[in-house]
């Protein structure tokens, strides 16, 4: 009995099991067990085999066993992600506090908390926010790339936004977005709203503005305008004198003029001396004048800037489309100025958008453009430091309102050229640097430069001679006296223009044709000038035959009749419509 209770205190047995005593084996791993079985069998033991095989077995039984777990979990959170609830999307409209946001969620609005995971610096006014069940701000989305696009009427003086809609809707009052604060609007830009039409969201640029709008000064110099010798005096008087000699013009009390009208033929050259003109002074401006002459309150005038408007590019079709962009054009001026620059407002084709007045029940653009361009020009916000150039093919159209002292001052005449201006003009076309015909050279002193002076003298020779060949129009007056007019009295500088374009033709064509270089020989620019004048023989319908006339810089008040010297035309003649 006694060794059998002895027998029953040996390792392992119940004694073994009492306080202070390590836990059982049966709770440790399975493969640490299976190791100590292999450590206290004897090598060669076969019951290693049998513990080997186990250990084996349950190790692929684990790694099994860890991948029903993990393909568990990520069907556990798919199927967690499907039968979640939505997230709704709304939008901030403001940042109350710290950790709290006013939001639209759906229509209604709601004070939010913000998931403080969120940085701070992408909670952007007018962004689409993320929000859980509870409303909490939990993600940012960015900007709706959608929404309406409307035109601003009003910047309020606090930031928000006054738009007005169609006719018998009533206007909105917005606030802007994160990213619209502080930036400068002004009535008539285009800004796109939240689908919600609770916040402007972005500005969009004016794609009609940029065609019609030149923003850049223009590199035309004096020197590449031959001729006009007279007209260009004029406006460099006129614009530069000022500035050069400000003590002067102070002394006199002189106020610099503010507008100019430059009129004549078409192909004259009114467009280039505009450009010259702004380039000119805007190099002048920022060379000699870096203060402006105006002080220290007075924005320093650092360069220029041109904005170049064609007439017919105003016209619209809906109505006040074209006093807005009228009203654009001068805030845009404006607004270059308070930047340092110095702006001139080059008008072309003025009369298409300043014509005269009329009263009549119909609507005529005229009556309502004429009256905005004036106010711009001195109305309550004066017009200071701007200058305004127009050019015009007919000045009687233009509005006599615009054309009054203190809107446009100057009236300067682009003429026809002459003999000598037109020989001022082909000088500028034809250069040095063109190749000339060997032959040519040889024949006319033997140097390039007077072998150009001399087939200038040929083409204005073969231009201004009166000859039957030379004949264009013939005149009829109210007296019964004729009066005939010759090329080289409708001759312009675009004419002589294309005429050198036309002998370049032929020169280049000879020598593809050749295989070889070939210059210009004498016979091109003859050719060239009959080719020019013949193609642009050409006679107006008889209802326009007094228009047409004006244009060509020749007043009709006496004028019955006109008739062409074209070759089966010489008995043909245009009646006109009396002048009364």
């Amino acid at each position: 009995m006694s060794d059998h209770r002895a027998d029953d205190k040996g390792p392992g047995g119940p004694s073994d099991t009492g306080a202070g005593k390590r836990p059982a084996a049966t709770t440790a791993d399975p493969l640490e067990l299976i190791e100590q079985c292999l450590a206290s069998f004897p090598d060669n033991d076969p019951r290693q085999q049998i513990l080997y095989k186990l250990r084996h077995s349950v190790m692929l039984n684990a790694a099994s066993q860890q991948q029903r777990e993990a393909e568990y979990k990520k069907i556990s959170e798919v199927v967690g992600k499907l039968t979640a609830p939505a997230n709704r999307i709304g939008t901030l409209l403001d940042l109350p506090g710290e950790g709290l946001a006013r939001i639209v969620v759906g229509g209604a609005e709601y004070y939010a908390n913000v998931d403080p995971r969120v940085p701070a610096d992408v909670l952007k006014i007018g962004t689409q926010i993320l929000v859980n069940e509870a409303y909490a701000v939990i993600k940012t989305l960015g900007y709706d790339r959608s929404g309406p696009v409307l035109k601003l009427a009003e910047a309020l003086p606090d930031g928000r936004l006054r738009f007005e809609q169609d006719m018998g809707r009533q206007s909105m009052i917005l606030q802007r977005s994160s990213d619209l604060a502080g930036v400068d609007l002004k009535a008539g830009d285009e800004l796109r709203i939240d689908p919600g039409h609770r916040i402007a969201i972005e500005k969009l640029e004016d794609r009609k503005g940029k065609t019609h709008v030149l923003d850049e000064v223009p590199t035309v110099t004096w020197e590449q305008i031959g001729g006009q010798q007279e007209a260009i005096s004029a406006i460099r008087k006129a614009i530069e004198y000022p500035l050069l000699h400000a003590e002067t013009f102070q002394q006199f009390k002189f106020t610099q003029p503010k507008g100019f009208l430059l009129y004549g033929p078409p192909g004259c050259g009114k467009t280039l001396i505009g450009q010259a003109a702004a380039a000119s002074l805007s190099k002048l401006v920022s060379e000699s004048m870096p203060d402006g002459g105006k002080g220290e309150k007075q924005v320093p005038i650092t360069g220029g800037a041109f904005l170049h408007i064609k007439g017919p590019e105003i016209l619209n079709m809906w109505l006040g489309e074209s006093e807005r962009m009228v009203r654009d054009l001068f805030a845009k001026a404006r607004a270059r100025r308070r930047e340092g620059a110095l702006p001139f407002i080059f008008i072309d084709e003025a009369e298409s958008i300043l014509g005269t007045r009329r009263a009549m029940r119909s609507f005529n653009i005229s009556n309502t453009l004429v009256p905005m361009f004036c106010s711009e020009m001195d109305g309550i916000e004066s017009l200071r430091d701007v200058v305004i150039i127009l050019a015009s093919n007919r000045p009687d159209l233009i509005d006599p309102a615009v054309l009054r002292p203190g809107r446009i001052d100057r009236k300067i005449k682009v003429s026809r050229p002459n003999r000598e201006s037109a020989a001022e003009i082909l000088k500028v076309y034809l250069r040095e640097d063109l190749p000339l015909d060997a032959a040519c050279v040889a024949g006319r002193g033997g140097e390039p430069a007077k072998a150009f002076q001399s087939l200038i003298g040929d083409v204005i020779d073969t231009i201004f001679k009166r000859t039957d060949e030379n004949r264009v129009l013939s005149i009829r007056l109210r007296n019964g006296q004729s009066k005939v007019l010759y090329r080289g009295d409708l001759v312009s500088g675009a004419i002589l223009s294309s005429i050198v374009q036309r002998a370049k033709e032929k020169a280049i064509d000879r020598t593809i044709q050749a295989g070889k270089p070939a210059g210009l020989v004498p016979k091109d620019l003859l050719d060239a000038v009959s080719e020019e004048f013949r193609e642009g023989e050409m006679l107006p319908p008889d209802d326009a035959a007094e228009e047409w006339l004006k244009l060509l810089d020749h007043h009709p008040d006496q004028v019955v009749g006109v008739s062409s010297f074209r070759h089966g035309r010489q008995t043909e003649e245009r009646l006109i419509n009396q002048i009364i």
